[in-house]
């Protein structure tokens, strides 16, 4: 059964700490592992990888083999069903669209001393994509990582996706077919990674690695940043839903257990305004437990992370669910819109009754790779600018750099720098 809490409890503050408490998820045999398999990949580059897929994935291969051919990929999409690949190309289209109106533009301006100021944005070079393979293989979120690379302009997008003996599924190529993934190798875990951030004979090197995965998959971006841009460090799923008498318990605890089906860690909140929409609720999460086909998954990861918390009003509830910073917020009230000023922190917000969080994960045309473990106090969603870089603009006329002199030179000579200061006053014959 999962936790209730009350707002008015004594103890509730001890119990609502519980909740904050972030679990470890790189332990220190973790980093071991993985610092081992990226420095054979770094050293040996093909032969590492082709070893590690074959002793993890039970994969034996030649270089030649990493790489999918324009073949295997066509016949993964003729075994891909009709419906199944217009989903995947409807849901396409609404993300690029969405990411297209998040593209920055290029700015310059003249101040009023006539300095040109401005910003340039250029896209990363090459962006390498990791997309979970086994059972938990999602083609949605090959669109969600690819689509708004595309839309920055990114001239490469390579992509790995693990095959335990040689399996794959389909509709994860027939994805990267439809989102334009120039490059698609067969291996996983934290060598794929690692042939990313440092290149083999066989895969050139990228400048960011993006996308989901294990333990040992997101300790192992952990330590080729540096080396290479990444996206975030992401945990297990989690949702908050904030619901008032407004709300139907059944759909509330339809949306919970969308998360608990994620599996181990992913966490399940409601905050709710009355006692009795907190026992509904619960009521109808035992109920559709039930009749889910991941029923032992969802109903574990619920037993383990699930919780209602009773509230005295919406207002605590928001003020609760910015301390948990979660990775989704659905605000299961009506008019959520005027509470919206009130929401600090949160990867993503679902509004209202029939926006259910699913909806985000798939067709919305929003971005479904959002910030986990209270990082939403910090970070924000996988978004265009992710694949783009700003570059400062700085241009100064001889009477512009003369103003600037004065002031320029002070500083650089407080700080010690007196060639700083030359090469000012040099450009003025001081």
């Amino acid at each position: 059964m999962a936790v209730r809490l009350n707002f008015t409890d004594d103890s509730f503050e001890e119990g609502f700490a519980a909740l904050l408490l972030k679990s470890e998820q790189n332990p220190h045999k973790v980093r071991l592992v993985v610092a081992k398999i990226l420095e054979s990949v770094r050293m040996r580059g093909d032969a590492a990888v082709l070893e590690l897929t074959k002793k993890f994935d039970s994969l034996d291969l030649i270089p030649e083999q990493l790489r999918f051919s324009d073949m295997e990929i066509d016949q993964a999409v003729a075994q891909t069903s009709v419906e199944v690949r217009e989903a995947l190309e409807f849901a396409y289209k609404r993300i690029r669209s969405h990411h297209e109106k998040q593209k920055p533009l290029n700015q310059t301006y003249t101040d009023a001393l006539g300095v040109t100021l401005g910003t340039m944005w250029t896209p990363v070079e090459a962006v390498g994509l990791y997309v979970p393979g086994g059972l938990a293989s999602y083609p949605s979120s090959v669109l969600m990582n690819a689509a708004p690379a595309r839309v920055a302009g990114v001239n490469r997008i390579a992509m790995v996706v693990p095959t335990p003996n040689g399996k794959v599924n389909p509709a994860v190529l027939t994805a990267a077919r439809i989102a334009g993934v120039g490059e698609i190798y067969r291996i996983g875990g934290a060598q794929a990674v690692g042939a990313l951030a440092f290149g083999t004979g066989t895969i050139a090197a990228v400048t960011k690695i993006v996308g989901p995965g294990n333990a040992y998959v997101a300790e192992a971006k952990r330590q080729v940043f540096g080396t290479v841009g990444i996206d975030m460090i992401a945990g297990p799923s989690e949702i908050v839903v904030i619901a008032d008498n407004s709300a139907n318990p059944a759909w509330i605890a339809a949306d919970l257990l969308a998360q608990a089906e994620h599996g181990a860690g992913a966490r399940s909140i409601a905050i709710v305004t009355n006692p009795s929409l907190a026992e509904a609720i619960e009521t109808e999460v035992e109920q559709q437990l039930s009749t889910l086909l991941r029923s032992a998954i969802a109903g574990k990861s619920w037993a383990d992370a699930g919780c209602v918390i009773v509230v005295p009003d919406v207002v605590s509830a928001i003020e609760l669910s910015n301390r948990l910073a979660p990775e989704h917020l659905e605000l299961a009230i009506d008019e959520p819109e005027t509470v919206l000023p009130a929401i600090a922190h949160a990867g993503a917000v679902f509004l209202g009754h029939h926006t259910p969080e699913a909806i985000g994960d798939y067709v919305g045309g929003s971005n479904h790779v959002l910030p986990t473990n209270r990082s939403a106090r910090f970070a924000s969603g996988l978004g265009t600018m992710d694949f783009m870089k700003r570059t400062s603009l700085l241009g100064c006329t001889p009477g512009a750099l003369a103003q600037l002199a004065d002031a320029t030179v002070t500083l650089a000579e407080s700080e010690g720098l007196q060639a700083h200061g030359r090469s000012v006053s040099i450009r003025l014959n001081r």
